[in-house]
C-alpha cells in the first residue's frame, strides 16, 4: 500500500541538508580538493576555509575559534569530551556525575569507564525528565571530576537547568560537559555565560551534513587526544579532515542561528497547536516532557493499550514519518529508557510516539497527523484486550 503524502516528523533523528549547505561543500570535493596539511597553496585554500567554520561554530555558541575541535559527529565528541577529561584527571579524583536519561553515547561510554575503576552516580529525573540542581550538588565528592549532562533530551524535549548546574561545576572546580546535539540550532547558547566546559554537537541535527561534528573544549581544560597518528586539529585528533563535512557544518550552524527566533516561534505554534489536538483528541493519551522547558520542536506522547512499533507502521502507511524515540535504538524491543526514567510503567512506555518537527512542516501537515492519528490509535484499541475492559 502506498499514499502521495509524505509528511516527514523526524527532525530528532535527522534533518536533511540544506541546499545553500550542499551548493557551499560540492566545491571542496572537486575544486578545491588538496589536504589541508599540506603547505602549498592547494593545502593553503582549504585550511582557510576550515578556519572559517571553525569561526562560525565559536560565533554560534559563543566561544573562541581555537576552542573549537571537528569531530565525526556527537557520538564521538561525547566519548572524547568523557574518556579524555576522565583519563587526563584521573590522579585528582574517579568520580564522574551524570543522569539515567542520557543518550546511549554518554551512558555506554560512562559504563565503559566504570569497568577501568571510575566511579559514576547516575542522576534520577522527577516526572518531565528534569534534573535537580540540588541532586547535582548533593552527588559532588572529593573525587568529582566531571559532570556530564545534556542540554536537552533527544526523546523528550526537556531542557535542563543548564546555566545553574554550569555555575555549581565552577564553584567545586569540576569539569562541566553537555551533550547539546538536539539543543544546537533550536536554543540560544553561550557556553561563556553558562560556564560550560565542553560541549557536543552534531551537524546533522540543524540541516548540515551527516558524519561530521564538533566539540567545544574550553582553554585550558585537560583532556587527552582522543585518535593518534597526526598533527590535525593542533595534536589533538589525528586524520585528514573531514573538508566538506567541516564547511557544511559551518555554513548549516551560521544559518540556523541567523534565524533561530523566527524558526523557533514557528515551529513552537506549529507543536502547540499539534499537542493540544492530540490530548484533546484522543484519550489515555499523556504528553511526556516538561510542559514548557522543552525544545520548541518536540512533541512526545505516549498512548495507553497500543504498541508503539504498531502505530509507527501505520503512519507510515499514511505517508507520515516519526519515531518511539531515540533512532540509535530503534531496533530494540526493549521500552525507552527515558520514558521508564520519568516512572511510565513498561506497558504504557511501549506505546510511545515522538513527532518532531522542522522548517519542511506546515499547518496543513499537523493538520492531516490530527485528523489521521486519532483513527489510527482507534483502530488499534480496538484489537486491545485491556481497552475492551477499559470500555465496559
Amino acid at each position: 500500500m502506498s499514499t502521495a503524502k509524505r509528511i516527514y516528523m523526524d527532525h530528532a533523528a535527522t534533518t536533511y541538508t540544506h541546499r545553500e549547505v550542499l551548493q557551499e561543500m560540492l566545491p571542496f570535493f572537486t575544486d578545491y580538493y588538496g589536504n589541508p596539511s599540506s603547505i602549498h597553496q592547494f593545502g593553503r585554500e582549504v585550511k582557510k576555509n576550515i578556519d572559517i567554520a571553525r569561526e562560525r561554530v565559536a560565533k554560534a555558541i559563543g566561544a573562541l575559534p581555537e576552542e573549537i575541535y571537528f569531530t565525526a559527529g556527537g557520538s564521538e565528541a561525547d566519548n572524547w569530551a568523557i574518556k579524555g577529561s576522565a583519563y587526563a584527571n584521573r590522579k585528582k579524583g574517579n568520580h564522574i556525575i551524570t543522569s539515567v536519561i542520557e543518550h546511549h553515547a554518554v551512558l555506554h561510554t560512562c559504563e565503559y569507564l566504570e569497568k577501568e575503576g571510575f566511579e559514576v552516580t547516575y542522576l534520577p529525573v522527577d516526572r518531565f525528565g528534569m534534573v535537580s540542581v540540588e541532586d547535582v550538588r548533593n552527588a559532588i565528592t572529593d573525587k568529582t571530576i566531571l559532570i556530564t549532562l545534556m542540554y536537552a533530551n533527544n526523546e523528550i524535549g526537556t531542557i535542563q537547568p543548564i546555566e545553574e548546574i554550569g555555575r555549581l561545576a565552577k564553584e567545586k572546580g569540576i569539569y562541566f560537559h553537555t551533550d547539546a546535539v538536539q539543543a544546537v540550532g533550536s536554543v540560544k547558547i553561550d557556553v561563556k555565560q553558562q560556564n560550560i566546559d565542553m560541549l557536543s554537537l552534531s551537524a546533522h541535527k540543524f540541516y548540515g551534513p551527516k558524519g561530521i561534528g564538533a566539540l567545544y573544549v574550553r582553554k585550558g581544560v585537560k583532556l587527552i587526544s582522543f585518535l593518534h597518528g597526526g598533527a590535525q586539529e593542533r595534536g589533538r585528533r589525528a586524520g585528514t579532515e573531514n573538508v566538506p563535512g567541516i564547511v557544511g557544518l559551518g555554513k548549516a550552524i551560521e544559518l540556523a542561528s541567523g534565524k533561530l527566533d523566527e524558526s523557533v516561534a514557528r515551529i513552537t505554534g506549529l507543536r502547540d497547536k499539534l499537542v493540544q489536538g492530540v490530548m484533546e483528541n484522543i484519550p489515555y493519551t499523556r504528553l511526556n516532557g516538561h510542559p514548557e522547558k522543552r525544545l520548541a520542536n518536540n512533541a512526545s506522547f505516549c498512548f495507553e493499550y497500543i504498541e508503539g512499533e504498531s502505530l509507527l507502521l501505520n503512519l507510515d502507511l499514511k505517508g507520515v514519518a516519526g519515531s518511539s524515540g531515540s533512532a540509535c535504538t530503534s531496533g530494540s524491543l526493549d521500552p525507552s529508557h527515558v520514558l521508564l526514567a520519568i516512572g511510565l510503567p513498561h506497558e504504557i512506555a511501549h506505546g510511545s510516539l515522538r513527532l518532531s518537527l522542522g522548517e519542511i512542516n506546515t499547518e496543513a501537515d499537523v493538520d492531516y497527523v490530527l485528523q489521521i492519528l486519532p483513527e489510527i490509535v482507534d483502530k488499534l484499541r480496538q484489537m486491545s484486550p485491556l481497552y475492551e475492559k477499559v470500555k465496559g
